[in-house]
Order: C-alpha cells, then structure tokens, then sequence
C-alpha cells in the first residue's frame, strides 16, 4: 500500500518540497512513498520545480482510507479532509506541535528551525542516504525561501549550516542570486485575482475559540501592490465574513524587512495589543515582522488568551 507524503493546503516552497524530498528518502528505506499536495503551486514554488527538473505532485486533498506521512505542518485545519478516516504513521515538521492525535505511537521530528528542509537535511544524514542533486536543489531552495535569505528571525546556525552543503551537492554556487530569483518569482502579483493572491500563502488558525486567518505575500518591493490595496481589502472583508473572527494579509517587503499588515476584524484590539500598534486604518506598518511563525501567530495567539 502506498503511503502518501503531504505538505499543508497551501503549497508553498517548504511544503511541496519536503513532500517530494522525504518522499525519495522513504523510497530509499524500501518505502512505497508518494509525494502529493492539497492545492495549486504558487509561483515560486513553480519556479523551484522547473529549475530543478521535477513535475508538480499530483494533487490529493481526501486522506480518507490512505497511510499519510505529513510535512511542514501538523494541524487538522491544514491536513487533508477526512483525516480521522487516514492513517498517520509520521509526521516532520519545524513549527510549533499542532492539534493532530494519533492512535498509535508515530515517528514525529519536530525542530525549532527555519525550514522542514533543514530537517530533512539530518534525516537524510541519520539514515545514511545520499541526496541527489536535483532533490539537494529543492531543499536549499525551500531553506532560502523560508528563511528569506537568511533575514527572518526563525533562522538558525542549522539552516544555514544545511544551505552549505546543499549548495555544493546541488551545485549552485551562488545561493543570493537563486534566492533574489525566488522572489521575484514569489512576487509576481500583476493579473492575479485578489483572493488568490490572500489565499497563495495563507493558514486559518483557532485562537481560543475564534477562527482566525493570516495570508502573507513576500514582495521584493512593497510598491508592487499599491495599485491593488484597496480591492485586496475589499476581497479581505469577504474572506472574514466567511466565518472568521480577524483576518490578516501580511504585506511583507523583504527588503525594507517589515510587513504592512493588513487587518480586517471584529475586534482589532486584539492586534493592537498584539504588536503595540494602532490600526486606524486598512493597514498598520510593523517594522521587522517578517516571520507568521514566529512573529505574527505566537502574539496573536497569546492576545486572544489561547
């Protein structure tokens, strides 16, 4: 029986890459392991594939009756639909422990890192595996992406420890032009619909009982949204009245290193006392947030009192 190995509903860099990366280690170990996604890749992600030489996984968003191996995520709202029917037998990732049970014991590696490429990266050395080319190329540029060129808060002496040896396996002399690629190609915006622009790297979460959203777009210049604010918050309003309690799109500019944070909410003292600022607007600059992990979520969370 085939296992499945799944990255989050929104298939970004990390997750559709670690899916296929982990996918070649299982092989490797005599595993029937599949590489699939929940989504449509975003531009970046896209890019990544191509430059490296591989398909788009095929797309799978019902676990019911399946083995799943789950990637770069380990919540109920980012898994695939009818996960109580699945069978979890593993889980990697590199963000905080979500609200997933399992009914019997399961390989779990969960590190504080960058990147679940960066995990990845041990596992391959744990076990012994050599990492292809192609496969050391996808990962060093999920580390990239997700650490933002080394910038983010969330990177560690691991990460870039990995993007090292990556680099020389893969052969990519040089990681600063791959990553200024990747995000030119993540911030392609023009002609794109609003809600998929908020949906391209977005993650729904339960705070205390209030379900609440937060999109993020990376931008190598913020500018390149500032024809679009307004119809991007008036598609915003519609995604909160889709049941949520706050929605936010973080706007972020990987060069000026802050985010312009976007907030539609019942209640908006919830972000303000979450990053001490003032939202008498559509938007509020937050200087040196660029990380939803480490800097957007775990503030919010603690604001709304769960």
């Amino acid at each position: 029986m085939s296992v499945y190995v799944v990255g989050h509903k929104s298939p970004d860099t990390d997750s559709v890459t670690s899916a296929i990366a982990y996918a070649e280690l299982k092989k490797a170990m005599g595993v029937d392991a599949v590489a699939v996604m929940q989504g449509e890749l975003n531009p970046e992600a896209t890019m990544v594939l191509e430059k490296f030489g591989f398909a788009a996984p095929e797309i799978m968003t019902d676990g019911a009756g399946k083995k799943l191996i789950l990637v770069d995520h380990s919540d109920i709202a980012q898994a695939p639909d009818n996960l109580d029917k699945a069978e979890i037998i593993e889980i990697v990732d590199h963000h905080k422990i979500g609200d997933i049970t399992t009914s019997n014991p399961i390989f779990f590696c969960a590190q504080p890192v960058g990147c679940t490429g960066t995990v990845l990266k041990q596992l391959f050395d744990i076990n012994d595996v050599a990492i292809p080319k192609n496969i050391a190329g996808i990962m060093l540029a999920a580390i990239l992406s997700d650490t933002v060129l080394f910038k983010s808060p969330t990177t560690t002496d691991a990460d870039k420890k990995a993007c090292d040896a990556l680099a020389k396996i893969a052969g990519v002399d040089d990681m600063e032009a791959l990553a200024m690629e990747m995000f030119k190609a993540k911030s392609a915006v023009e002609g794109v619909p609003m809600r998929d622009l908020i949906f391209r790297d977005y993650k729904d979460f339960d705070m205390n009982g209030n379900k609440v959203g937060c999109g993020q777009l990376e931008l190598v210049d913020i500018s390149l949204v500032a024809d679009m604010r307004d119809d991007l918050y008036k598609e915003l309003q519609k995604v909160k009245s889709e049941g949520r309690h706050t929605v936010l799109l973080m706007l972020t500019d990987i060069m000026k290193e802050g985010t312009d944070l976007m907030v539609v909410s019942d209640d908006p003292s919830y972000v303000e006392k979450a990053y001490n600022v003032k939202v008498d607007g559509p938007t509020v600059w937050v200087d040196g947030m660029m990380s939803r992990k480490k800097q957007t979520v775990p503030p919010l969370q603690k604001a709304f009192g769960g």
